[in-house]
């Protein structure tokens, strides 16, 4: 086989031909990184980081234990004061969706009033997020996310 030289063209051609194909696929990376973020979780932070501490005490105080759950196509919730007995909820919402976007986010029907409260729903398999946004009988709000991991 004969040899071929190696010319100034061909080593401009191979560095621009690798530099392409990194610049490709960050753009292609940051495309889809971008797609997949659900959006602003608060409009203004800094108004939101104001009453934060105040927020977490009184939510930490309450001493509640929540614990989820899922049989394959039964969603379960359960909440718990700190002696261990179904804490009193004013109003509960919950839903679940995926970690990175809200596209498959639904709302939760939980089908009992009191802990634990279980929803019929069908989950793929991977991460899933539990959000709960409940309010104590003393009218304290109560945050919380909770992971679920679905195994195929």
């Amino acid at each position: 086989m004969a040899e071929r030289e190696l010319t100034g063209r061909m080593v401009l051609l191979i560095a621009v031909s690798a530099f392409g194909v990194i610049i490709a696929v960050n753009f292609t990376m940051a495309f889809l990184a971008v797609g997949s973020f659900p959006g602003l979780e608060v409009k203004n932070t800094y108004v939101t980081s104001q009453s934060f501490d105040r927020d977490r005490d009184a939510q930490q105080a309450l001493g509640w234990q929540v614990e989820t759950g899922y049989d394959g196509e039964t969603l379960s919730l359960t909440i718990l004061d700190r002696d261990g007995n179904p804490a009193a909820i004013g109003n509960l919402n919950a839903s679940v969706g995926r970690a990175t976007h809200a596209n498959a986010d639904v709302t939760l029907d939980f089908a009992q009033s009191q802990s634990p409260y279980s929803a019929k729903m069908l989950l793929d398999f991977g991460k899933w997020e539990m959000r709960i946004l409940a309010t104590a009988a003393d009218g304290t709000r109560f945050r919380q996310r909770l992971p679920i991991i679905v195994k195929p």
